[in-house]
């Protein structure tokens, strides 16, 4: 799933092209991406982009008229980027893709002052959003506000956010009490873009046990608050310092253990092992998080965690 450092690497990406941009059309094959039904995702068309930013795991993208278009990945959605004219979609709810939108031409580039491109109807450049799934939960909101979104409006701090000081974090897990670490970190309502990657590399950097309970000593405060900073600090420059199309590959690289099992952990160079709970995984070194005692996998499943 992208997370913090993925989505403001595309927001970022997306900003430089297209701010000023005015959209043609936004199309959506996958009509259950869709969430909203007023405003229309007709009223985006004709309009011009002011804005592209992040907030959590969200994109959100202002247009000219006082419109939002919130995007959610979600599991394994994607931003992809289109030089061309698009090709005829096959039908609603086929294939990949969950929804297009299609830009006018800068001005100067040849177009006619309608909006036609040498005739084709089919439009210019722009973007798809695609999600690689069985189940399909990539969604969209068109919104007068960004907090009409219910996973918006819920959503915790931003853990990068000078805000965000170390009384703040100590707060939040004083309130978590004795739930599990893991959780916490990863509970959008607590803490904003954190997901099951990050969480995973924030608590071995911070030497914890992903069961550790939120409740702790001020001295593990301090200690899991500096590893959270750092962990996504870093991968966040990391991330803006590549392609777009390149942030997948680049997030799996910088990963320590998350993704690893049975790789050596590159601290102390013991086994990376994992437990699967629910739908997910989440990996973790024994020696440097647990004492050397491996984890059960059923524990986990007692995790509250909201998207």
């Amino acid at each position: 799933m992208p997370e913090l450092p993925e989505v403001e690497a595309l927001a970022t990406d997306l900003r430089a092209r297209l701010v000023g941009r005015t959209m043609r059309r936004v199309d959506v094959p996958s009509i259950s991406a869709l969430k909203t039904f007023d405003p229309s995702v007709d009223a985006l068309r004709g309009t011009t982009v002011t804005a592209a930013g992040r907030r959590g795991k969200h994109l959100v993208l202002t247009v000219d008229s006082g419109l939002h278009l919130v995007i959610h990945l979600a599991h394994s959605g994607w931003v992809r980027w289109r030089e061309a004219s698009p090709r005829p979609t096959a039908g609603r709810g086929r294939g990949p893709l969950a929804a297009r939108v299609v830009l006018e031409a800068p001005a100067g580039d040849g177009e006619r002052g309608d909006g036609e491109r040498g005739g084709d109807e089919l439009g210019g450049d722009g973007f798809d959003l695609t999600e690689q799934a069985t189940q399909k939960r990539l969604a969209l909101h068109v919104v007068r506000h960004p907090e009409q979104v219910m996973s918006i409006a819920t959503l915790g701090p931003e853990p990068l956010d000078a805000a965000f000081t170390e009384e703040r974090f100590a707060a939040i897990l004083a309130h978590a009490g004795r739930a599990q670490i893991k959780g916490v970190l990863r509970d959008q309502q607590r803490i904003a873009g954190i997901g099951n990657a990050y969480s995973d590399e924030i608590l071995h950097a911070a030497r914890m046990s992903p069961f550790h309970p939120a409740s702790m000593p001020a001295a593990d405060v301090q200690r899991l608050y500096a590893a959270l900073r750092q962990v996504l600090g870093e991968a966040v420059e990391r991330a803006l310092s590549v392609s777009a199309a390149s942030l997948k590959a680049e997030k799996r690289q910088g990963m320590r253990v998350h993704g690893r099992k049975g790789e050596a952990c590159p601290v102390c160079g013991d086994t990376v092992r994992q437990v699967i709970y629910a739908e997910s995984t989440f990996e973790y070194c024994a020696t440097c998080q647990t004492g050397g005692k491996p984890l059960a996998d059923r524990v986990l499943s007692r995790l509250g965690v909201r998207r």
